[in-house]
């Protein structure tokens, strides 16, 4: 089997193990244990977790065009969390579905890529579809899209244009940092951790 046959699924193999034992420590909570906070000004357990679906779905699916059109409604799921510092309240149900849905497309992702895929470039997306997205996210976040189109558009700034291997990095880094600031706050809170080797 050459380089170029060879699938990226293995090399993530301890990724899906991360997934198991974050959704493992999601899905037990109540609402009101979701809410949990390290301190006022840190995130909550639920909206730790909301970012992390959105930012898995953000760069797989609206940048690297990965998946189907059912994870578009995922894709800015975390407006109101990085926009407003809203939590959106969703419960862990909703959550661990979230996850598994983005790990899915993760793991496909993974399985049909080969080493040499990871050289492919994706170019930042331009204002016409960061408008595009903002329009198809639910109205309840409509708000929060118009500020992220706004921040965009003062920013005023061209974003850069990432590599496959700099996404799938990305991606896998913020898992790992949002998972701690989880498993974090369960500890803070008496609660059974996002549990590692």
């Amino acid at each position: 089997m050459t380089e170029h046959q060879l699938s990226l699924l293995p090399f993530y193999a301890g990724w899906g193990i991360y997934q198991q034992r974050l959704v493992a420590a999601i899905a037990p909570l109540t609402g009101e244990q979701l809410a949990l906070r390290t301190t006022p000004q840190h995130w909550s357990i639920g909206m730790y977790a909301t970012h992390i679906v959105a930012n898995r779905a953000w760069w797989f699916h609206a940048r690297m065009g990965e998946g189907s059109a059912d994870l578009t409604s995922l894709d800015l799921w975390a407006l109101g969390v990085c926009e407003g510092d809203v939590d959106p309240l969703h419960p862990a149900a909703e959550l661990v579905a979230g996850l598994e849905k983005t790990w899915q497309l993760i793991e496909k992702t993974l399985a049909r890529l080969t080493p040499a895929d990871l050289e492919q470039v994706f170019p930042p997306l331009d204002e016409a579809e960061r408008v595009r997205h903002a329009k198809l996210v639910e109205p309840s976040l409509q708000p929060f899209a118009q500020m992220w189109l706004e921040r965009e558009r003062l920013a005023g700034e061209v974003k850069p244009a990432h590599s496959r291997q700099w996404i799938i990095w990305g991606v896998l880094e913020h898992d790992i940092h949002h998972g701690s600031e989880i498993s974090t706050t369960l500890g803070v809170h008496g609660l059974p951790v996002v549990e590692l080797d």
